[in-house]
């Protein structure tokens, strides 16, 4: 079982790192999106990550060992590849029928997901301050959805569709989460994301077409780019905060990108309005997004708050009994 290194104050900033980075990250793709096609645009950034990860572990000196790992360890690999794999792909082809800000809002339950496995898998507690996070958290669904809540249940358009496969993305996705850290116990963190990159690279070569690459436009050739680099540095730091800092706590941190990918959505429409569109949403929905993203962050942070108000509660009784 891998235990933490307890460096809570770099995990904490690791962890802002990837929320950030996942935040601006649908704005760049939707841009790339409208030339390449999903599994490519997957194919490249898998492609440019792993091997840059490949040269780096290299000149080190680092390539990772497989042979200790054992059947358990193949296993892991396999799960965390299919599981990466599944995220990618469902996620774009989601985010090719849905905004930027409500596929990154629909993707926050892949890190709920991965704190309610956590709790059986980790041995981590369920507390009632969780319930009401998760409580919470789909009360902010519903406000979010308020004006097509009617579309979503009643039928299946592109919009319910999107919603699904980002589900589906976010589903698949916690197999992944729990899988890599684990395998954390055996490898470093870029030794782990370099196996996984080239390993999902190496899985959907049959369906890739590089050559949409000459079919972009100068914008998005340098999207891209940034897409593929935001790949490396964002898993990697989420990798590197799970080495540092609890499962629950990195949830609760990511719980803010939505809340990043609106702003961004936001200023990109006033500067670059040929390129991002504003959110149609209304006011009620924003208010729903940010009810998701207080939930999330209680649902994961409500075992470690509770500890701490017994501990100064306790401390209070022991002073006062001085």
């Amino acid at each position: 079982m891998h235990i933490t290194s307890g460096r809570w104050v770099y995990g904490l900033l690791l962890a802002l790192v990837t929320a950030v980075l996942w935040g601006v990250l649908p704005i760049w793709l939707k841009e790339v999106l409208q030339t390449m096609d999903p599994i490519t645009v997957t194919w490249y950034r898998l492609v440019v990550a792993g091997a840059l990860l490949f040269v780096y572990l290299s000149a080190s000196r680092r390539l990772p060992a497989f042979r200790p790992l054992g059947k358990r360890g193949g296993g892991l690999v396999a799960l965390a590849v299919f599981g990466l794999t599944g995220n990618y792909v469902c996620y774009l082809l989601g985010l090719k029928m849905l905004s930027p800000g409500t596929t990154q809002l629909v993707i926050q339950v892949a890190p709920i997901l991965f704190l309610l496995s956590s709790l059986f898998i980790f041995k981590e507690s369920f507390s009632l301050g969780q319930a009401l996070g998760l409580v919470v958290t789909v009360l902010g669904f519903g406000l979010f959805f308020n004006e097509r809540l009617e579309e979503l249940l009643t039928s299946m358009s592109q919009y319910t569709l999107g919603v699904l496969v980002i589900l589906l993305s976010a589903f698949v996705w916690t197999f992944y989460g729990l899988a890599q850290k684990q395998l954390l116990s055996q490898w470093s963190s870029a030794q782990v994301m370099m196996v996984i990159y080239l390993g999902c690279a190496a899985l959907l070569t049959p369906w890739a077409h590089p050559l949409e690459l000459f079919a972009l436009s100068p914008l998005q050739g340098w999207l891209l780019l940034a897409c593929c680099l935001n790949t490396l540095v964002a898993y990697g730091a989420f990798a590197e905060a799970l080495a540092h800092w609890e499962a629950s706590r990195v949830s609760a941190t990511l719980a803010i990108t939505p809340l990043v990918t609106f702003a961004s959505v936001a200023l990109c429409a006033s500067l670059w309005p040929d390129h991002v569109q504003p959110e149609q949403v209304n006011w009620i929905a924003y208010v729903g997004a940010v009810l998701v993203v207080v939930g999330s962050a209680l649902t994961a942070l409500a075992p470690s708050l509770l500890r701490s108000w017994r501990t100064r509660r306790e401390a209070a009784a022991l002073a006062a009994g001085e």
